[in-house]
């Protein structure tokens, strides 16, 4: 007898309007919550997620489509934008003024060093100088194996 799927948590990615697109932001509001890591590895990420999910949900802020862009600004820790409709009580909101370079890369979390570095020389190539990147891990683990595709998609502030 087979064992029924595990019902996914994470819906499946589609990276064709995310790939090789510009993006404009003026005060797209975000929450902003801090991930442990242990050398960019998080440590916390999921507890991380869930409890500013579950307030950004009691609020009514929670948006259509999920994203959260995670800045690796730090060995030990990372900053985590999730985007929402409008400001959350108890918690830091961000407004995130800026233009992207976006590009979506597939595979496993430990190329996350090569796809900088590629994300890099495609933003020069379009005659642009990179100021941050921001990862969009678009599926958590599980369904990411459940679905057979790991996607990543690297933000650029231009």
């Amino acid at each position: 007898m087979s064992r029924p799927k595990p019902h996914p948590c994470c819906p499946p990615f589609d990276p064709a309007p995310w790939d090789g697109k510009e993006i404009t932001w003026s005060g797209k509001p975000f929450v902003k919550a801090r991930v442990t890591s242990l050398f960019h590895i998080p440590i916390n990420f999921a507890d991380v997620l869930k409890a500013t999910m579950e307030k950004i949900m009691a609020a009514g802020a929670a948006l259509p489509e999920y994203l959260a862009l995670s800045d690796e600004n730090g060995l030990f820790g990372s900053d985590l934008y999730i985007a929402v409709a409008k400001d959350v009580p108890d918690v830091k909101n961000e407004r995130l003024s800026a233009t992207f370079l976006t590009k979506v890369f597939e595979g496993p979390y430990k190329n996350a060093g090569k796809w900088a570095a590629q994300m890099k020389d495609y933003v020069r190539s379009q005659g642009r100088e990179a100021k941050r990147l921001l990862f969009f891990y678009t599926t958590c683990p599980k369904c990411a194996k459940l679905y057979g595709k790991n996607y990543t998609v690297l933000f650029a502030e231009v």
